[in-house]
């Protein structure tokens, strides 16, 4: 018998348990110190009993010799048809500029920032979506920038992206700061409105020392009736707290913030956490900035001492979550990136580019919609292509499937080649999620 390359064993944060978790198997277990030291040997240790031996064989833990190929292979098929029927996100970007000026903007330095698009343009893209994406479900995600400026120009341009996704029966999402989205109401309510993604990083204070008008001034009053405007339209919102160093401490009273105005028990109001990293640029100082895995170990023990955080946010720390809630692992991830498969994206001067990482990048364009439509197929290959299968240093990584090698854009920037990963530390968040969420389980030892 060899052990399953799959296993994800380590010990549960500040405890004497272990964990295992095969995302090919499906199963999770908690494991006693004996247990979990059999199960990392190299082959079934012969002091170890029948029983133990059996319930690992069961779980997929343990399999006969070479006989893993098979399952991932039909799993990876399984996995390539569901992708190929997902929904697909389109991203466009009317224009970049921004009546905001963050502490922490990466795109400053982009060019033409106060060009925006035409409806000539907006009629072109229309088209190429039509054409190129008939047969798929799609829905447009509205991107910036801030698409929601108060102007008749920008106006004009959302009542157009309004009228045309109606005839073409696409949802609509947004992506905006807030500050103008009250004026906005009347003008969504004609569209399919799946959700709208606003960012607070913070109560009034810390958010205005962090977000504020060009000029300086604060944002969080004008913010904060956007998100109360949008859900009492019926809008779903989806609020976003950018984190790093100098926020990080406020996250309770924003929590509380968000329970006391009745946001956190409504239907339509869900909730995200955003890492402030270096994406282009960053200007932030990097000693500011968490890692992934310094960033929920901060959540951790922040939950610990305001659990009313979690009515707020929950983190996933990565399938922990999901087994916690579902009592069941997520299928396989052989691919965490979507770009140029589920996601494309789109801007005002009529490039194409691969997700909105790339956006606006005008070196990574894929081609052009407009005004004529030109495709780098041997980029866009790359793209499809990206997947722990064509990663080298995926293939034979025991957490690959809780990972999916990442974000292809962050991997490129690091290491210079899209086919490369872009490492997560499922391990570690496993170590953390385990002791967030399965604390009355510890004293027993099954969670499957």
């Amino acid at each position: 018998m060899d052990k399953s390359k799959h296993n994800i064993i380590s010990k549960v944060k500040d405890s004497e348990t272990y964990f295992v978790v095969n995302l090919l198997s499906g199963n999770a277990d908690l494991l006693s110190k004996e247990e979990a030291e059999v199960l990392s040997g190299v082959a079934i240790d012969q002091s170890a009993s029948s029983e133990m031996a059996d319930d690992f064989v069961a779980n997929g833990y343990l399999i006969p010799n070479n006989s893993e190929a098979n399952q991932y292979r039909n799993s990876y098929l399984d996995f390539v048809d569901q992708r190929d029927e997902e929904e697909v996100q389109l991203f466009f970007v009317p224009n970049y500029s921004c009546n905001f000026s963050c502490s922490y903007c990466y795109q400053d330095e982009y060019t033409n920032p106060n060009q925006s698009a035409t409806p000539e343009l907006i009629d072109a893209f229309f088209d190429y979506v039509g054409k190129e994406f008939a047969g798929r479900r799609k829905y447009l995600t509205i991107f910036g920038g801030e698409p929601l400026l108060n102007t008749p120009h920008q106006r004009g341009l959302i009542t157009k992206m309004v009228d045309k996704s109606n005839e073409q029966n696409l949802d609509i999402c947004l992506v905006t700061n807030g500050y103008y989205l009250e004026n906005y109401i009347e003008v969504l309510s004609k569209g399919k409105i799946r959700e709208i993604q606003i960012t607070l990083d913070g109560t009034k204070k810390i958010h205005d020392q962090r977000r504020f008008l060009k000029g300086g001034s604060p944002t969080f009053e004008p913010i904060v009736r956007g998100i109360d405007a949008a859900l009492a339209a019926g809008f779903p919102v989806n609020l976003r707290m950018v984190i790093d160093k100098q926020n990080i401490e406020n996250l309770p009273e924003l929590a509380s913030f968000a329970i006391e105005k009745g946001w956190t028990s409504h239907g339509l109001f869900k909730t995200q956490i955003g890492r402030n990293y270096e994406l282009h640029h960053c200007q932030s100082t990097t000693d500011q900035l968490f890692t992934r895995i310094s960033l929920f170990n901060e959540i951790f023990e922040l939950t610990k001492k305001h659990p009313h955080i979690l009515k707020f946010y929950k983190p996933s720390y990565s399938v922990a979550k999901y087994l916690s809630e579902n009592g069941a692992l997520p299928d396989p991830l052989f691919d965490a990136c979507p770009a140029c498969k589920s996601e494309w994206a789109f801007d005002y001067t009529g490039r194409i580019y691969s997700c909105t990482a790339t956006v606006g990048k005008e070196e990574e364009s894929l081609g052009t919609y407009y005004p004529v439509v030109t495709k780098n197929e041997q980029m866009i290959h790359q793209w499809v292509s990206r997947d722990v299968t064509s990663i080298e240093e995926c293939r034979n990584c025991s957490v690959q499937l809780a990972c999916g090698g990442g974000c292809g854009s962050v991997a490129k920037n690091k290491n210079g080649s899209i086919l490369s990963p872009d490492c997560r530390p499922v391990k570690e968040l496993l170590e953390i999620g385990f002791r967030a969420y399965f604390a009355e389980e510890l004293g027993n030892q099954k969670v499957d």
